[in-house]
């Protein structure tokens, strides 16, 4: 995804100056509008050659994209309420050693992706631990890249730790604690082994301790539109099987109180949702979620692979054209074997930006509290451990299945 907020400077408390113009706000990258182009072409083309296979691609695509929009808006007022900075303080304080808050950063990260989901997870907890690192006075890019990569990696316990996940499920009919003790040790494995590719990566960085005695509370008070909004949305996502509707609801509320209340400027919020991206890749996710059910290759493709093949084409497809549409693609008939599938899909998309609607949240989310990532380096970790984290969740599964 590219850098929609270049030229952007970082203020004395480390927040980012954001441009001052309307022109500059609306403007995306010409890629984005392209991508924005093919996706209306891909849905209409859907639509106009297959409408029945288009209306259930578009059924079964429709709620990550508004979640996230959601999820973008919800982040966008918890962060200039000093939600996120109140909250990476609480965490820093936890722990004095680098590798410590390393540590506790991770196994919060999972955590929260297993029990609510991944994007909710990379929304809100990048810039937490992205304002923990400051606290701490440490480089922010370890727990940053380890914020996308383990959200990603660790979706893979329960059916609505990622989207992915209840399109592939609808074939098996297992219930929610079935389907988590199935996947209970992939997703240890998967999350473990990531976690410590990325550690070991930085682990000079991950060495130093602050010898500051303490950390104090950030000045100002947490405002209470972003402590509500964020609240609400966790008790959505964790309560109901499709929260997209109401997280929207609870973004567009919030950000309208703020806009009424002069704390965000109107240009900052059409700035945050990226609306190119999501209109062209949920016009991508329903055209090839249409072609997945008229075109039988896929299946068939599938039905002759084991599975440490069906993991591998699964990770393929989804950084060539995102997770979302490929879960469409290749779980539009049932597949042989539908939990190597959920990993290629899931731990896969750690490979590129290509990969997941995460990618784009985790930009958003990071820049938004002042940190610039690269996607090349955090795809350079993701080449390294996507191979051996999808071996050791393909094994563990393997193991699972044997008992």
């Amino acid at each position: 995804m590219s850098a929609t907020g270049t030229g952007r400077r970082s203020t004395a408390a480390g927040r980012p100056r954001w441009p001052v113009s309307w022109r500059r706000a609306v403007t995306a990258a010409r890629w984005e509008w392209a991508l924005a182009g093919a996706g209306m072409c891909a849905a209409a083309v859907a639509v106009g050659t297959a409408p029945i296979a288009a209306r259930a691609a578009a059924s079964a695509n429709w709620p990550p994209f508004v979640l996230v929009a959601g999820l973008l808006l919800v982040g966008l007022v918890a962060d200039g309420d000093g939600l996120f900075a109140a909250a990476g303080a609480a965490l820093a304080r936890r722990a004095r050693h680098h590798l410590a808050l390393y540590a506790w950063s991770s196994a919060l990260v999972v955590g929260v992706t297993a029990l609510l989901n991944l994007d909710t997870s990379v929304a809100f907890l990048t810039p937490v631990v992205a304002h923990a690192a400051r606290a701490r006075r440490t480089s922010a890019e370890p727990l940053v890249a380890a914020c996308l990569l383990l959200s990603n990696a660790g979706s893979l316990l329960l059916p609505g730790s990622n989207l992915t996940n209840l399109i592939v499920v609808g074939h098996l009919h297992l219930t929610g604690g079935a389907f988590a003790r199935r996947m209970a040790l992939p997703w240890a494995a998967a999350a473990v082994v990531t976690a410590a590719v990325v550690a070991l990566a930085h682990r000079r960085c991950l060495r130093g301790r602050d010898a500051s005695p303490s950390i104090g509370a950030p000045a100002g008070r947490v405002g209470s539109v972003g402590a509500v909004a964020v609240g609400t949305t966790a008790v959505a996502v964790l309560v109901l099987r499709n929260p997209a509707l109401v997280v929207l609801g609870v973004g567009l509320a919030a950000t309208a109180v703020q806009l009424v209340r002069r704390r965000h400027p109107a240009w900052i919020v059409v700035e945050t949702l990226g609306l190119p991206q999501l209109v062209g890749l949920a016009g991508v996710a329903i055209g090839l979620g249409a072609a997945g059910r008229v075109w039988d290759v896929p299946s068939r493709v599938l039905a002759h692979l084991g599975t440490w093949a069906t993991a591998t084409v699964a990770a393929g497809v989804s950084v060539l054209v995102n997770n979302l549409p490929a879960a469409s693609l290749l779980a539009a008939r049932p597949p042989n074997h539908p939990l190597a599938l959920l990993v290629g899909l899931n731990v896969g998309p750690n490979l590129f930006a290509t990969g997941s609607l995460s990618w784009l949240l985790w930009l958003r989310a990071a820049r938004l509290a002042g940190e610039r990532p690269s996607i090349a380096a955090t795809a350079r970790l993701g080449a390294l451990s996507v191979p051996v984290a999808g071996a050791a969740a393909v094994l563990a599964l393997g193991i699972t299945a044997g008992h």
